[in-house]
């Protein structure tokens, strides 16, 4: 077991979250210690990033769009490269992501896919009881010890001799870890995620061969990457571990972002291996970013698919930028899940994936992301049969050619034949509740409708609404929408799930749509205010 340089004195970190085994096997003293010098050296600048944060949104509120950084100008032009990726992490050709719950661990790390991502963040419910616990799944599954017993099915799970590696991403830096305060504040979410997977699991990493390997998310700026590297360094250097050992993917998920990619990967350059398009938050933050502005007034979220203008660009970029820099390029998540019971719906869900998968390797992705075991074969081999014996597209002589840096093609929203459909209205208001209900139960990962939704989804389904108010948009058959058509699509899907038994926390979620669709100045995440109604609510699961 690891050691932090010192124990602080007691009483500066305080668990207010409900005592358990998983409490006392993650949150040691000597763990405790760690997450204490992690909070008192870094919290004060996460929480100055965040107000830049909400100065840069006041600033496109008024019309100014993001776009490239002129001071970082030398950045991009620049010939340099990141350090090399770790020869285990060359081959990402599917890797499958879900919570960090035992089953889904098992399952994941038994699937035979490249790596798996565990998710402390957008397809797990914060509940304290699935934080703690997930620190304890994360031990056990590096340590090859995590088993399962479904009691209901009488069935027993174990970890196989797969070699699927494991990777975790983390919250936020705009979340906090409200059960756990250090001086009487609360810890930042990311720094607790982070700070107990690394301590507890990272020297075990690298003596078994793998190494302390995580996915980073939300970022919306470059100095947010800066500040991952410096508690990166610190918390290296703390426990002895090897500098460079930890190797992050980055999500470019956030508008702001797609302007510094190089930034970001400079940045990290001694510990990034690659980026990540993470369609979903990108298509959200691109709503939010430009939400005063009519013309940039989105369609319906089936119309804004990878092949629109905006999109092709973002990810084109991203493949582009990351080749430069020699990292890998990952692909995103189809939302497409089969159905085992209905051969229908899995043709059709594996026929699109095929065709996401076939044109995100055609356009130079190094590999994917999939929701579901069933999907890692259809996904492998669209990616094999164009790299044939490799295992990837990183080039080992890169044109260093700076990029253009014409912005229009990432800031044109514009789709074609796009609109906005009763159906597509009342789909979004639909799912953001019912996603909303199940997050607010614990649940973090949800199948509607034959597709995996996750906070991602949720935060476009009420974003999309608010513009659509906001700017009075125009359904197909020739309705405005306003406040009073989504009180009423509320009120439909409350009536339904009520009629379908499903209460718990439904009234909750109604409410929190109603609050972050209708709000003059809607929350910038809807995990926000819903991560309070867990904690006042005190859901346990």
């Amino acid at each position: 077991m690891p050691a932090a340089a010192s124990v602080p004195e007691a009483g500066a970190l305080c668990v207010l979250g409900t005592h358990s085994e998983a409490v006392e096997m993650v949150l040691t003293t000597e763990a405790r210690a760690f997450l204490i010098d992690l909070h008192r050296r870094f919290n004060g600048r996460r929480l100055a990033l965040l107000g830049t944060r909400e100065d840069r949104q006041a600033e496109f509120d008024s019309g100014h769009l993001p776009g490239f950084l002129p001071e970082t100008a030398a950045i991009r032009a620049g010939a340099w490269s990141v350090a090399p990726i770790p020869a285990p992490l060359l081959d990402r050709r599917v890797e499958i992501t879900g919570p960090v719950e035992a089953k889904m661990m098992i399952n994941a790390l038994n699937s035979g896919a490249q790596a798996f991502m565990a998710d402390f963040e957008d397809s797990a419910s914060p509940t304290w009881s699935n934080m703690v616990w997930g620190q304890v799944n994360v031990m056990r599954a590096v340590r090859r010890e995590l088993t399962f017993e479904d009691a209901v099915k009488g069935k027993s799970y174990e970890l196989g001799n797969a070699s699927t590696k494991l990777l975790v991403r983390f919250r936020g830096w705009h979340l906090d870890e409200a059960h756990v305060e250090v001086d009487g504040e609360a810890i930042s979410a990311s720094l607790f995620d982070f700070g107990l997977t690394f301590f507890h699991n990272a020297a075990e990493q690298l003596s078994r061969g793998a190494g302390p390997w995580y996915y980073l998310a939300k970022l919306e700026h470059h100095e947010e990457a800066s500040l991952w590297n410096d508690v990166f360094v610190h918390a290296q250097d703390a426990l002895g571990i090897p500098r460079a050992s930890i190797k992050v993917t980055v999500l470019i998920e956030t508008f702001p972002a797609v302007f510094q990619m190089d930034e970001i990967l400079h940045a990290l350059r001694e510990h990034i291996c690659g980026l990540n398009a993470g369609r979903w938050d990108y298509i959200f933050s691109a709503i939010k970013s430009t939400r005063n502005d009519p013309s940039r007034v989105l369609p319906e979220r089936g119309q804004v698919t990878m092949d629109v203008g905006f999109m092709d660009a973002y990810q084109s970029r991203l493949v582009r930028t990351t080749h430069r820099r020699q990292a890998s390029a990952m692909g995103g998540m189809s939302a497409f899940i089969p159905n085992r019971r209905n051969p229908e719906v899995t043709e059709r869900a594996l026929a699109a994936v095929k065709a996401d998968k076939v044109r995100e390797v055609e356009m130079g992705c190094d590999g994917t992301w999939v929701a579901h075991p069933d999907l890692i074969e259809v996904a492998f081999d669209a990616f094999a049969a164009h790299l044939s014996d490799k295992t990837h597209q990183i080039p080992t002589a890169p044109d260093m050619t700076p990029l253009d840096s014409d912005p229009t093609p990432l800031q044109d929203f514009s789709v074609p034949d796009g609109s906005i459909t009763p159906d597509g209205i009342k789909l979004n208001v639909d799912v953001g509740i019912r996603y909303t209900q199940s997050w607010l139960w614990g649940t973090g990962a949800a199948a509607l409708n034959n597709l995996m939704e996750d906070a991602a989804t949720a935060e476009i389904s009420r974003y999309q609404v608010w513009q659509w108010v906001r700017h009075s948009a125009q359904l197909t058959d020739g309705r405005a929408v306003d406040a009073a058509l989504v009180e009423e699509l509320v009120e439909e899907t409350r009536t339904a799930q009520r009629s379908a038994g499903h209460t718990t926390m439904l009234d909750e979620a109604c409410d929190l749509f109603l609050e972050t669709a209708l709000s003059p100045d809607p929350s910038p995440f809807l995990t926000i205010p819903a991560y309070q109604l867990i904690t006042t609510k005190m859901v346990e699961v």
